[in-house]
């Protein structure tokens, strides 16, 4: 992609300002971090996640993928890793397969692991998510290399796990947080959004730049169903922008609360390398600036919750549902055939909260699925939102978590879309709630903010 005269030079002056600014704000706070990446891009043709119109393989590689982690903490206090993904979603089976091998050869409790995605849908698809997402079967010889990269995968994100932690050496932590004007609500025209970025950055000891986290709430939905190349769409070409940039760091990418929130203009390449460099261009201008030290001591805290479903379909229901030729017919005869073998549907959903707080310096809020914006926006009268950062699509994608507000509103994201993702029916009113009250359990009440009644 062609970039502006002039632009590269003006990035490479905000870096140099950006060392200092940084060196000279952070004097003390030093940490044991370490960082790592590791190159995931399947080695060749494969079924794409994210579009169920897509019925055949991969056909090339516009961009290639990769695992990032960040190790913090030392093994005496007990480490964190959190760890970044190109893929569309994992599954909860995936992510508790990589806690255990990290907890038999690092003792790490699960409530330090962290694994957030892209949300690409030009990623290959896995194992155990996204399962019905095509409407009807998938081939066997598809189902096998879908096997095959669901395995490596896993074996992938133990390895950059384990790299992280063997880089770790005494590094600082600071925080900011610019904005970033692409996504846009693509339920309503105006409809709610966050274009708030916030940014984590890891220097070493003499300011130099290694390591930037950073999410923004937006689908990586800039390529459409009609691309079959594996892509990291604009995330993917973020990060590549930034360390190019930033010779010696990496940086890792999550999406924050985009379920209902697309990138515009789309669809296309072109486009995605825009918005790529337009979330680049955005924290290079952070970064040129003096962000606040991160020195408080890392605590982990997690609810576990139940979102319960609505009421289920009869079996006359299902029965006249599954004679139907569409997505919604696949996803009958799926549920048929588990009452046929005497299962029981699931009636609610098992939720994970997560929280890692730096004493009150900064609080990260991990939630897992496609959260709606509300959350983010929510989150941001509810809590001082300078150093509140909330991270969706965490650990496990299960289906798209609305509102209340969505939840009424039905449609894809309130209701449809729980057919690709094999629950049952939608959501039962009332998760909001239990989802923003697990939040407060777990975020200190120095983190709310002041029109917030103390519980």
């Amino acid at each position: 992609m062609m970039r502006k005269s002039g632009l590269l030079s003006a990035m490479l002056i905000a870096a140099a300002s950006f060392t200092g600014n940084l060196h000279a704000a952070a004097t003390a706070g030093l940490r044991p971090i370490g960082v790592a990446t590791v190159d995931i891009t399947p080695d060749g043709p494969i079924r794409l996640s994210g579009y169920g119109l897509r019925k055949t393989e991969s056909t090339g590689v516009a961009q290639r993928l990769y695992a990032k982690a960040l190790a913090i903490g030392s093994d005496r206090e007990g480490p964190a890793v959190l760890i970044t993904v190109d893929a569309t979603g994992i599954p909860l089976t995936l992510r508790d397969e990589v806690v255990r091998r990290l907890q038999a050869q690092q003792k790490i409790h699960s409530d330090r692991v962290a694994i957030c995605v892209t949300h690409t849908h030009c990623g290959p698809q896995l194992r155990g998510y996204l399962d019905l997402l095509f409407g009807e079967p998938i081939p066997p010889e598809h189902q096998a290399r879908i096997d095959r990269y669901t395995l490596a995968l896993t074996d992938a994100l133990e390895r950059v796990a384990l790299a992280a932690l063997r880089d770790r050496r005494p590094r600082r932590l600071a925080h900011g947080k610019t904005t970033a004007t692409f996504a846009g609500n693509r339920r309503i025209q105006g409809g709610p959004v966050d274009h708030d970025v916030p940014v984590l950055a890891v220097t070493e000891k003499n300011g130099a730049l290694r390591a930037v986290f950073t999410n923004y709430g937006c689908h990586c939905t800039t390529l459409g169903a009609d691309f079959y190349e594996v892509c990291g769409d604009w995330a993917g070409y973020a990060q590549e922008y930034l360390e190019k940039d930033h010779p010696g760091a990496t940086v890792l990418i999550a999406i924050g609360c985009a379920g209902d929130v697309n990138p515009y203009p789309r669809t296309g390449l072109d486009f995605a390398r825009q918005h790529g460099h337009h979330l680049a261009t955005a924290i290079n201008g952070l970064l040129a600036t003096p962000l606040a030290p991160v020195r408080g001591p890392l605590e982990f805290r997690t609810r576990h919750v139940e979102l319960p479903f609505d009421t289920l379909p009869t079996r006359t229901e299902w029965e006249a549902k599954a004679r139907e030729a569409t997505p919604a017919g696949y996803h009958a005869r799926v549920n048929l055939a588990r009452l046929e073998r005497g299962e029981s549907l699931r009636t609610k959903l098992d939720y994970t909260v997560q929280s890692w707080v730096f004493g009150d310096d900064l609080a990260l809020v991990f939630l897992p699925g496609e959260a709606v914006a509300d959350y983010a926006l929510r989150f941001k009268r509810e809590f001082d939102s300078a150093r509140f950062c909330v991270t969706a699509y965490a650990n496990d994608v299960p289906c798209y978590i609305p509102s209340e507000r969505v939840l009424a509103m039905g449609g894809y994201e309130g209701s449809l879309a729980m057919i690709y993702y094999d629950q049952p029916t939608k959501f039962a009113p009332g998760l909001e709630a239990i989802i923003v009250n697990a939040v407060h359990e777990i975020v200190p009440a120095s983190f709310r903010a002041k029109s917030v009644p103390q519980p």
